[in-house]
């Protein structure tokens, strides 16, 4: 966030909550920064009209009134971006929280790790040509990701100094290039997208470690993804799963007016789990935005930006981030809530009239790129919607499905039949999913396309035959029939469902699940021979099939072999059905 400009003051003229109006300062302009009363309360300018800015405050307003000082912070909203973001918590303007004290202050503007010294190390010489995203340097011991200082967006040309290896704070020059100071940590306005080369370029998988996910659903480097789910589905817990296991280099983690129990949680959890990337914290490269719902509620509309003005931040490094925000209904909520205030025309259930707009330019930050360096990098853009009452046609929900290219949406009766992740198959989708699969076949697993093929048809089969057995029963149906309503169950249960509490099934590699799918799909085509060749569908029915159920849980995440031994003991038991 930008310094204080104590040289122009104006006054308070109205305050309604967060929304404050105070009188125009020459050369006000939108979404700069103002200063609110004597505790210096950051907003930020929405509205000029006339001789009135109106302002949006993110803190508490309490006690602020007309005749209150306003001063203008001299540029727009701002992160403050530098190595010690990893690891750290911050609140919704990305001050750290980190002993702040049970209540925040009002008014603190702390930067990012202003407080301590960074070990920087050269990597160009003075009198080295270089151009806008070139590294000049490391900062060495900032955590498992390598963090490079880089030569700004619009800057190049000689440099012309370099400081040499040693400690530095944050704030200290540590290149000078063709007349451009060249600092550790950098400042950049959160509602501006940082500039790229050029965006696109050939998918790759994200991996998430969640079969149901990798398996149908799959999400590529720089996708964006929305996950729809009533109260009880079970979305933060899977948002935290993907948090945990996902390959990718840096999560950022935007807790957006959740409730504070659930950001507890996380905050707690994230110290003391293991990396399996690193085999040291996961924390030390998560970056946690905990604004929970008792915070001002305005500050969870500056959050989510903030967030993909960090992931951008690393992205730039070359590296592939992971933005989870939980939840954009929350920050929805703070919109409309704002639009009251300010009197505009309400749209369809009293949201602004530009809430597909503002979803849409959240959801456009993501991206798969070529950083101005010449490097990939990407930010995965994965957004918790939670719909009142389950309502999967209100506008946050309708709006976000039109911008994202996955949808995981959660199902209350799966949930609360305790299947997990209770991601329905039927109202999911990929629209990656041909071109996931082509570079899946051409990295090395040429039967993906088909396995997923296989496992979808099976699912949509044994869903229109649940609606039969619902109204004439099982026994009514032909035996081939009755041997696909088994199939569904050998795959929700033997591959889809997935316990986040197992150590041995909370992740799953992609070896471990093409096994475990293989193993269901063999054991079904079994049980058709059987039935082909005469056997009565209800003896098939009551074998035991615990060994293909079990595997998933009874042998490790990337263990494979072990399932094909369950898969080859599953086979001997049929083999003495007759």
């Amino acid at each position: 966030m930008g310094a204080v400009k104590a040289e122009v003051s104006t006054r308070v003229l109205r305050v309604a909550g967060p929304l404050v109006e105070v009188e125009y300062t020459e050369g006000a302009a939108m979404h700069d920064l103002v200063f609110l009363g004597e505790a210096g309360l950051p907003g930020e300018v929405v509205a000029i009209s006339g001789g009135i800015v109106t302002v949006q405050v993110y803190e508490y307003t309490g006690g602020l009134a007309p005749g209150n000082p306003a001063r203008p912070g001299g540029g727009p909203l701002s992160a403050r971006l530098g190595p010690g973001l990893l690891g750290g918590i911050f609140d919704g303007l990305l001050r750290p929280l980190s002993g702040a004290g049970d209540w925040l202050v009002p008014g603190a503007a702390r930067g990012v790790g202003q407080d301590r010294s960074w070990s920087f190390a050269p990597r160009v010489r003075e009198g080295a040509r270089v151009s806008e995203g070139e590294e000049l340097g490391e900062v060495v011991g900032a955590g498992p990701v390598r963090v490079r200082v880089l030569v700004p967006p619009g800057a190049g040309g000689v440099v012309e100094r370099i400081a040499g290896e040693g400690g530095y704070p944050q704030d200290a020059v540590v290149a000078v290039v063709d007349g451009t100071e060249v600092r550790i940590g950098t400042t950049w306005p959160v509602r501006r997208p940082r500039p790229v080369r050029e965006r696109g370029g050939e998918p790759a998988v994200l991996s998430t470690g969640q079969r149901v996910i990798d398996l149908l659903f799959p999400v590529a480097h720089g996708g964006t993804v929305a996950v729809p789910g009533g109260f009880g589905t079970g979305k933060t817990v899977l948002l935290q799963q993907i948090a945990k296991w996902c390959d990718a280099d840096v999560i950022v983690y935007v807790g957006c007016g959740e409730r504070g129990n659930e950001m507890a949680d996380v905050i707690a959890e994230l110290p003391e789990l293991d990396d399996p990337r690193t085999g040291g914290r996961l924390a030390d490269r998560t970056v946690t935005v905990a604004n929970t719902s008792n915070m001002p509620m305005m500050a969870r509309e500056a959050s989510i930006h903030t967030g993909a003005t960090v992931a951008e931040y690393f992205r730039d490094m070359g590296l592939d981030v992971v933005v989870i925000a939980d939840s954009t209904s929350r920050w929805a909520e703070a919109l409309r809530e704002f639009a009251s205030r300010t009197g505009e025309l309400p749209a369809e259930e009293g949201y602004p009239a530009g809430l597909a707009s503002a979803i849409a330019a959240f959801y456009e930050r993501a991206g798969a790129v070529t950083t101005l360096g010449g490097e990939r990098g990407s930010v995965t853009v994965i957004g918790a919607v939670s719909p009142p009452g389950g309502d999967m046609t209100e506008p946050v929900t309708a709006h976000t499905e039109r911008f994202v290219r996955c949808l995981w949406s959660l199902d209350r009766d799966l949930a609360y039949a305790r299947h997990y992740p209770a991601l329905s198959w039927s109202g999911s989708f990929s629209r990656d999913v041909a071109a996931l699969g082509a570079r899946q076949a051409a990295v090395g697993d040429p039967a993906w396309p088909a396995r997923r093929a296989r496992v979808a048809a099976l699912l949509a089969e044994a869903d229109r035959l649940a609606d039969l057995v619902d109204l004439i029963g099982i026994t009514a149906l032909p035996d081939q029939e009755r041997v696909s309503v088994l199939a569904g169950r050998l795959v929700r249960e033997g591959v889809l469902q997935q316990s986040a509490l197992s150590a041995r099934d909370a992740y799953c590699a992609a070896d471990k699940t093409a096994a475990l799918v293989d193993a269901v799909l063999t054991v079904v085509d079994r049980c058709r021979e059987l039935v082909d060749s005469g056997v009565p569908a209800a003896v098939v029915e009551d074998v035991d099939f615990e060994p293909v159920l079990r595997a998933r849980e009874e042998v490790g995440p990337h263990d494979s072999e072990g399932v094909a031994v369950r898969r080859d003991a599953m086979l001997a038991r049929l083999r003495e059905v007759r």
